[in-house]
């Protein structure tokens, strides 16, 4: 399209100029929004600058950590542990850039925390010094008894929602477009909106109630019965449903319904059982010998060694082949409906399988309109979900950081003392089947399902953890476990006028020098000068863009790197321009004066910049935040001044300098010689 010269520099001069007016609404989001209100025009959303604690205003807090009683392996992880745990209470006062680092001088650790714009001080300093706590949860089931008149008010309450869903119900089957009911008269908040739909689900994730309600349905049929769930009083409407494929295949994927009875051995994975391989394969096929399907759930009671398996007698549910181990998905599969396999080996142990039923997989995208029933919660309060144990952080020995010898995944070793084995102990036996909570400084951090009672001391958390992520909750285990006190050594108080005048006198400064460089350019080099005013504004609108948006915490060092960058971008120009000119002297035409001007000057800003860059990236890397902010600001700096110095100006010269206007020597600044 724009094959041409022309209209190359065309093109780019339009992206310059939609580049520009982008980084002003970015930088000046405040300024459009209050003309956008004049002429009803969209908003757009305003971002403030990232201000560090010398501009803003706040606090610096210096920590020792006592380490004495750590061994000296394991006192740099603690002390990061530690670091990792302030970090996350100083986030509760919502600042944007909290600055928390180590240091390691004379042997002894510090913790160093640099809190921008905070309010409470003495709060933060209080919540800081508090020992890690970590802290093993149960579920919540207890519930307050409701008192004859709750009940009777609960009661009330849920018969007139009956009624109403009901009243719904009527509207809808009579032919009032199911969504417009929904989105006005459905107590579903998440979905109303969007007409009830909560999009596509599996059929196994659904309730025995409601997938058979919808699996009975027609597309575009609304159910003609209430369903009633103990959140709220349902109406479904199927809008579409699908098979599921097996991409690999290309072939419908299919569900079985299954039950099975385990018998694990000494060695078998996650089995206490201390049976031998061979002995537990004897029993098992004594079981089989006399297993029915009759009797099968009789028989997982009795003698199944998974946790829980009486209580659900071994039933698993509907399930794809991927759920499960491969031995295991094989012989599901591949047996008939209503037999029991042979005895199934996996790294659990020996299985025996009964087959229920089996069916293709199927998803479900229909729409709801739910009205919420009052539930004891409601009247009496909601109670956490959650319930202390006696097991905290006081009981733990170390977290290590181990692999799983059967697929090599990194997982979480947990070592308590003789307190906390019996203490384990007895949570996970009255667990068994349900999840257990671990706790760190009141947040969650792993919730595993107790898959039997745990007597050996020992826990393992596994989880789809990197190694990294295996590294950090291993330090926040021990950071909880291992009691650090931390000391306030020193504290300093930077007040937000201090901050503000900062500010004052950095963009005064600021605005003198870019003034003067103006002036300069202008003076010198005429033309060419003006457009590098140009380029440099839009440098500057770029510049500022990324600094919010990235976002670059700006303080009083970062303000210097940014305005020595502007210096810098000038310097780009003026080498540039010097080379116009003798280019100009020659008496050459000024496209070709200026490709050559700006071949010839490109060397030297690269090496130039390329030096400049490499100095920022050791600082960053090597240095503390105050010089990492100048580093940071510069390097940005420097990176945007090469695009608007190689890319900006050059197409504005080439838009605007035509033949005609370079042949007026004193505006470009040189008067050509004749060759």
């Amino acid at each position: 399209m724009f094959k041409t010269q022309k209209g190359k520099i065309r093109l780019t001069f339009v992206v310059i100029l939609l580049l520009s007016m982008a980084a002003f609404l970015v930088d000046f989001g405040s300024v459009y929004n209050r003309a956008a209100d004049k002429y009803n025009l969209p908003q757009v959303t305003e971002k403030p600058f990232q201000l560090g604690l010398d501009l803003l205003g706040g606090t610096h807090l210096v920590y020792r950590a006592d380490v004495s009683q750590i061994s000296a392996g394991e006192q740099a992880s603690a002390v990061e542990g530690v670091r990792d745990v302030i970090e996350r209470r100083v986030n509760v006062f919502g600042l944007s850039e909290p600055n928390v680092q180590t240091a390691k001088a004379s042997g002894d650790y510090n913790i160093i925390v640099e809190l921008a714009g905070i309010k409470d001080i003495n709060q933060a300093i209080n919540m800081i010094g508090e020992t890690p706590l970590l802290e093993f949860k149960e579920e919540n089931t207890d519930q307050a008894e409701l008192t004859p008149a709750q009940q009777e008010v609960m009661t009330k309450y849920n018969e007139d929602a009956m009624a109403r869903a009901q009243v719904i119900l009527n509207r809808v089957l009579s032919g009032e477009d199911f969504g417009a009911v929904a989105r006005e008269l459905s107590e579903d908040e998440e979905n109303k909106d969007n007409g009830g739909d909560i999009g596509w689900v599996p059929q196994n994730q659904l309730t025995p109630d409601i997938a058979k309600v919808v699996a009975d349905l027609n597309v575009g049929e609304v159910a003609k019965n209430l369903v009633a769930d103990d959140a709220g009083i349902n109406i479904f409407k199927l809008i579409a449903k699908r098979t599921v494929k097996d991409e690999a295949l290309g072939l419908d994927k299919k569900e079985v319904k299954a039950s099975h009875l385990l018998i694990c051995y000494a060695g078998a994975s996650g089995c206490e059982d201390t049976i031998t391989k061979e002995e537990a394969r004897e029993k098992i096929e004594g079981i089989k010998s006399k297993a029915t399907a009759q009797n099968f759930a009789e028989l997982v009671a009795q003698h199944s060694t998974e946790p829980g398996a009486a209580e659900r007698e071994g039933d698993l549910g509907f399930f794809q082949f991927e759920s499960m181990v491969e031995p295991f998905a094989k012989a599901a599969f591949d047996m008939p409906v209503g037999t029991i396999s042979n005895v199934v080996e996996t790294e659990f142990g020996f299985h025996l399988i009964y087959k229920q039923t089996e069916r293709v997989a199927m998803e479900y995208n229909f729409g709801r309109i739910s009205i919420r029933k009052k539930t004891p919660a409601d009247i009496t309060g909601s109670q956490d979900a959650w319930k202390n144990t006696s097991l905290t952080g006081k009981q733990l020995k170390r977290a290590m950081v181990q692999f799983n010898p059967n697929d090599g995944s990194p997982e979480i070793r947990l070592e308590f003392d003789s307190e906390g084995k019996d203490l384990f102990s007895e949570i996970t036996k009255r667990n068994i089947g349900k999840p257990v909570a671990i706790f760190l400084d009141g947040e969650p951090i792993s919730i595993p399902t107790v898959q039997q009672a745990i007597t050996s001391g020992d826990a393992i958390i596994t989880g789809r953890f990197t190694i990294d992520e295996s590294k950090l909750l291993a330090q926040r285990l021990n950071a909880g476990a291992l009691p650090i006190p931390i000391e306030l050594v020193n504290q300093q108080t930077v007040g937000a006028t201090l901050g503000q005048i900062s500010v004052e006198k950095s963009v005064k400064a600021g605005v003198i020098g870019v003034l003067f460089v103006i002036i300069f350019m202008i003076a010198v080099y005429r033309l060419p000068g003006v457009l590098s005013v140009f380029s440099l504004g839009i440098y500057g609108l770029v510049v500022l863009a990324i600094f919010k948006l990235w976002p670059v915490t700006l303080t009083l060092a970062g303000l210097a790197g940014f305005v020595l960058s502007i210096g810098m971008a000038v310097d780009a120009n003026v080498l540039i321009f010097a080379r116009l000119k003798e280019e100009l002297k020659l008496g050459k035409p000024i496209g070709a004066a200026i490709d050559e001007a700006f071949r010839r000057a490109w060397p030297s800003i690269r090496d130039g910049n390329i030096s400049t860059l490499l100095t920022c990236f050791i600082l960053i890397q090597f240095t503390t935040s105050i010089v990492k902010g100048f580093a940071v600001t510069l390097s940005v700096g420097v990176l945007i001044s090469m695009f608007s110095a190689i890319v900006i100006t050059k197409n504005l010269m080439q838009f605007i300098i035509t033949e005609k206007i370079s042949e007026k020597g004193w505006l470009m600044g040189v008067k050509k010689n004749k060759i």
